[in-house]
């Protein structure tokens, strides 16, 4: 078995760019769409029902996201329908807790920096949105 040094130049892929070509780190702008796109997927996949849109903040120190347009599951739906709204805050609230780590990950992949702190909060009554709040080391 020999070492990927062994190859000739001639078959070592080449990078795309100009030798030149400065890589910047990504836009404060870049990382908040990120952020919102992750946030948004990881809610979708988790909950099977999504949100219209998703905001990021990235401040210093810390990340908020909010997903405006909540989308309910038709359970969920039937609970706020009967007055159950309050039960449908709770289980989200721990449900968010729950997967607190997934959420994490994303912000951390987008900031580069460490999580060290979540809340998150939903609000049933329209409209319907959830804060995600993340301290950053």
């Amino acid at each position: 078995m020999g070492n990927v040094t062994d190859r000739p130049p001639e078959s070592e892929p080449r990078d795309p760019g100009e030798p030149g070509d400065r890589r910047e780190p990504p836009s404060a702008g870049e990382v908040s769409d990120q952020i919102a796109r992750e946030i948004l997927k990881i809610h979708e996949e988790s909950y099977g029902k999504g949100a219209g849109k998703a905001h990021a903040l990235v401040g210093d120190g810390f990340v908020v996201v909010l997903l405006d347009d909540v989308e309910l599951l038709p359970n969920e739906q039937f609970l706020v329908e009967n007055g159950e709204s309050d039960t449908v805050t709770e289980v989200r609230g721990r449900y968010q807790q729950a997967i607190q780590s997934t959420f994490s990950a994303a912000i951390e992949r987008a900031t580069g920096r460490r999580v060290v702190g979540f809340a998150s909060s939903t609000n049933i009554d329209e409209p319907r949105f959830v804060a995600e709040i993340f301290k950053l080391e």
